[in-house]
């Protein structure tokens, strides 16, 4: 094979994935294989100032396949969480630039025991996990 066709050959390899690296990762088809793979990463819970704090950050940047979040401390009720929206239409969709909306909750230190957390992505699926807090505990 000649350079000239290798390199034709390549470009067109380009040409056919740039549908894929386009994506925007603003559905649940596309959002859904990743935070499969990542669920133990879903929330973290860290002890600061005094507080507990449950962080929504890995769920927030993948929000615009989602609908709903949903979590409960401690088997208690199940409450929404309402993190930033998507911003679709925009370069970075996903992007975490809201000032007045925190990605986190805040609780009394060391009253998180237990978190269960419920997605509801946006084609209706949902997806479900429940984390200790030692398997969640960050610095």
């Amino acid at each position: 094979m000649t350079p000239r066709k290798t390199l034709k050959l390549a470009l067109a390899a380009v040409v056919l994935a740039a549908p894929a690296l386009a994506q925007q990762f603003t559905t649940a088809g596309e959002v859904k294989p990743i935070l499969t793979a990542t669920k133990s990463n879903w929330i973290a819970v860290r002890e600061y100032d005094g507080r507990d704090l449950l962080y929504f950050t890995h769920l927030l940047a993948w929000r615009c396949g989602l609908t709903e979040i949903h979590y409960a401390v401690n088997d208690g009720p199940e409450e929404r969480y309402d993190g930033e929206p998507c911003y679709e239409g925009e370069a970075q969709p996903n992007a975490i630039k809201a000032t007045d909306i925190m990605p986190f909750l805040s609780f009394d230190l060391k009253s998180i025991d237990s978190v269960s957390v419920r997605v509801v992505y946006d084609d209706t699926s949902e997806d479900s996990a429940r984390f200790e807090r030692a398997a969640v505990m960050t610095q």
